[in-house]
């Protein structure tokens, strides 16, 4: 696939510590999702060779276009680490300016750049270089947020030196980093960046339903949505998102509905992973698809017994008799966690 959609119509899914890897990717895209991003991966454990990163930056051809988000704060390793994926085929690049979490702030990285912007700006324009050199030509993108502090935002000023290094698209969240999760995001900050900026906009930020995937692009003229929390409850968020943008009917989310996406995250995991880690992690995913369903309590103790792919198999199957606690309520979405 040559294109690299950044419309109103292509949702994207963010990336997603601990949870958007290759199975998961794959899942969103089976549900509409265009572009998908991975997981943040440290450019200080690529430069290191840390074994860890190599299921990070694990992709397949139906995976494409996907977006390689990168974090770090050291500019030496850098230039070797985007080298060293481009030679493997790598083009897509997302450089993590918005993560608010501890261990991430400690390395300097995430939203802890916004303290300085010319360091930020640096990483990013070593990127372009770098990314530059892919044969059909790289693209990148960085995620960030309005500032580190509460109250002093420099996001308008770190887009346009952006633009200016060569950034093909910015993302932004539309809180601070000290925020982290708490209050609503302002998405009237959106509108502002889109009104700054002439390189495209991708929205983040409280997206936890279609409804709200569109209202947030008529509210602000933004060029794309990226799904985070909303699609880790439901990953036919932008299938939802795609049908309200054109006035189809949605499909029904009921037991059977939930069971499908359930047996196919279970088939993709043991196809492309098939270990006993992976296998740990799709059995506690689980029980968050069912979230608001009757039974719940009941499924959680039966996966609790599954020793093998089979045995989830048949759990999965068992949510499709499972019926909505509260068919008026909206499902809530799961806990907070990096964007």
């Amino acid at each position: 696939m040559n294109q690299f959609p950044i419309t109103p119509d292509s949702p994207w899914l963010a990336p997603l510590a601990g949870y958007s890897d290759l199975p998961f990717r794959l899942l969103a895209r089976r549900y509409g999702c265009v572009v998908a991003c991975s997981e943040m991966v440290s450019v200080k454990g690529m430069a290191f060779k840390n074994s860890g990163t190599r299921r990070l930056i694990a992709t397949s051809p139906e995976d494409d276009p996907m977006v390689l988000q990168l974090f770090g704060s050291e500019a030496q390793y850098f230039p070797p680490v985007m080298e060293k994926l481009v030679s493997m085929g790598y083009r897509n690049f997302d450089l993590n300016a918005g993560c608010p979490v501890r261990k991430v702030l400690k390395s300097g990285s995430g939203v802890q750049l916004m303290e300085d912007l010319d360091k930020l700006v640096e990483l990013a324009a070593i990127m372009v270089a770098k990314a530059a050199e892919h044969p059909r030509g790289g693209r990148v993108g960085v995620k960030f947020r309005l500032g580190f502090n509460k109250g002093e935002e420099v996001f308008l000023d770190l887009a346009r030196r952006l633009e200016d290094a060569g950034v093909d698209w910015v993302t932004l969240h539309p809180r601070y980093g000290k925020q982290m999760f708490a209050g609503e995001a302002n998405w009237a900050k959106l509108a502002e960046l889109k009104q700054t900026v002439s390189i495209p906009v991708v929205g983040s930020g409280d997206l936890f339903s279609a409804e709200d995937g569109v209202r947030c692009i008529e509210q602000t003229g933004i060029d794309a949505v990226m799904f985070a929390r909303g699609a880790l409850y439901d990953p036919s968020i932008f299938a939802r998102y795609t049908a309200l943008r054109r006035g189809d009917p949605m499909p029904v989310r009921d037991g059977a509905f939930l069971a499908d996406i359930v047996r196919e995250h279970i088939r993709l995991t043991q196809l492309y992973e098939g270990d006993t880690r992976s296998f740990r992690k799709i059995r506690s995913i689980i029980p968050r698809y069912a979230k608001g369903l009757k039974g719940i309590r009941a499924l959680r103790a039966s996966l609790l017994q599954c020793t093998t792919w089979d045995d989830l198999e048949q759990a999965a199957h068992a949510i499709r008799d499972l019926e909505r606690a509260d068919p008026d309520t909206p499902w809530p979405p799961v806990d907070d966690i990096c964007q």
